[in-house]
């Protein structure tokens, strides 16, 4: 992934890049940032951007210009970064992401880079295969076959996998819908990827990791139903 920084201020560029920086995860496989003083610079550079943060009025070509230039040949993720508040509608025109205005609000920035790094994603096709969630140490890409089970605790979600513990805020309904059928609900706090079971009893479900967890009495039968059918569809 390839995230590109263009305003002709050499400060707020630098300053743009490291809030970048100090948000992006370690975890996140081959991040670049990249700096550019102007839009002419930005629209040489020959390889893929994937995001583009740029400001509006720059010396030379400024970044409307430069925004409608690489429409023409780009779907970047374009997102201004800009003093200049009477543009909002043109870039609109030119399919902006976001419009923020300088000084940029870096919570407000975050959030909106935590959303484009999430339509990276999904625009990669890797939605089904993984997704990015935020932690209190930055950004964390979880690979859905690693995850063994979900514990909700008070009011965080606890992502048990392979490579330890992932903890971040969200609510359990919206990640069942996100990891779809290969994982049950076995328990108001506990969410079971059907993969990752040793065995189980009518109170309690082993993982292959050794960890149990609880299984509802009111949820037996419709567990037992999904974990056969899931089996079954694995064998086919």
């Amino acid at each position: 992934m390839t995230i590109a920084v263009c305003d002709d201020d050499e400060k707020t560029r630098k300053h743009l890049a490291g809030l970048i920086r100090s948000f992006i995860d370690k975890d996140i496989e081959s991040v670049q940032i990249l700096e550019f003083s102007g839009g002419k610079e930005l629209l040489e550079y020959q390889g893929q951007l994937d995001i583009v943060i740029m400001d509006i009025g720059m010396n030379g070509m400024n970044g409307m210009e430069t925004a409608a230039r690489l429409r023409k040949v780009s779907d970047t993720i374009l997102i201004f970064v800009t003093a200049w508040k009477d543009y909002v509608f043109d870039a609109f025109d030119v399919g902006a992401f976001h419009y923020l205005l300088k000084p940029v609000d870096e919570n407000k920035f975050f959030e909106v880079l935590e959303r484009a790094l999430t339509e990276i994603q999904t625009r990669n096709g890797k939605k089904s295969a993984g997704f990015t969630v935020k932690t209190l140490e930055g950004f964390r890409t979880v690979k859905i076959k690693d995850i063994y089970y979900a514990e909700n605790i008070a009011r965080k979600i606890v992502l048990h996998t392979g490579q330890g513990d992932i903890a971040y805020y969200e609510k359990m309904d919206h990640l069942e819908q996100q990891l779809g059928n290969g994982f049950f609900r076995c328990h108001r706090g506990y969410l079971v990827s059907l993969d990752k079971i040793k065995q189980y009893d009518r109170r309690e479900i082993e993982l292959v990791n050794g960890d149990k967890i609880l299984l509802s009495r009111q949820k037996y039968s419709d567990f037992v139903q999904a974990y056969m059918k899931y089996m079954v569809e694995e064998d086919l």
